[in-house]
């Protein structure tokens, strides 16, 4: 059984082969996000620190978007879904932070948890036929593929830097501080 802190966040394995510390890593980040980004109306999610535009309710929604590019692009090298599939990248990068501000707190938070629970689900799958050496079918115009254990690095260190930016929004907030 998984250990959670007093925030529900788990503990990843101090032991654990290499599947099991980059997925117990990525799981203390995301419950991390959902701890800071917990129980803030629309106010909180759009609070910004200094002059940056960063915002909790951007993070959840780019965190959304990223963990769909992460798995069904670069693993399963699938089309985006929707709200994605709308999107013109080209002409809009920042879509999904700038259109954070339309939606309710409930729909940011449903929209990162379903994207969560997708990747979940790839990633079981995956596992479950293969370790981090596998690689994805997503190729570059170099003819080059990303393995599981270089996706996994990547969105660690996606969610790493942004619950950085999630502290500093936060404690700006209601003063919630904590590792």
């Amino acid at each position: 059984m998984t250990e959670l802190d007093e925030h529900g966040r788990p503990e990843p394995p101090l032991a654990g082969d290499e599947a099991a510390a980059l997925t117990g890593s990525l799981e203390r980040l995301r419950a991390t996000l959902a701890w800071k980004c917990g129980g803030l109306d629309r106010a909180g999610l759009t609070a910004t620190v200094g002059v940056s535009s960063v915002t909790l309710g951007g993070l959840l929604k780019h965190l959304a978007a990223v963990e769909g590019t992460h798995f069904s692009r670069l693993l399963l090298a699938r089309a985006p879904e929707a709200p994605w599939d709308a999107v013109d990248w080209d002409a809009d990068p920042d879509w999904e932070w700038r259109t954070a501000a339309e939606d309710s707190p409930e729909q940011l938070m449903a929209l990162w948890q379903d994207a969560v629970a997708r990747s979940r689900a790839v990633l079981e799958q995956a596992l479950s036929s293969g370790g981090p050496e596998q690689p994805g079918r997503f190729s570059t115009a170099a003819g080059e593929s990303p393995n599981l254990r270089r996706i996994l690095i990547d969105l660690i260190e996606e969610y790493a830097r942004h619950i950085g930016h999630a502290d500093l929004i936060r404690e700006s907030v209601d003063g919630l501080v904590g590792e």
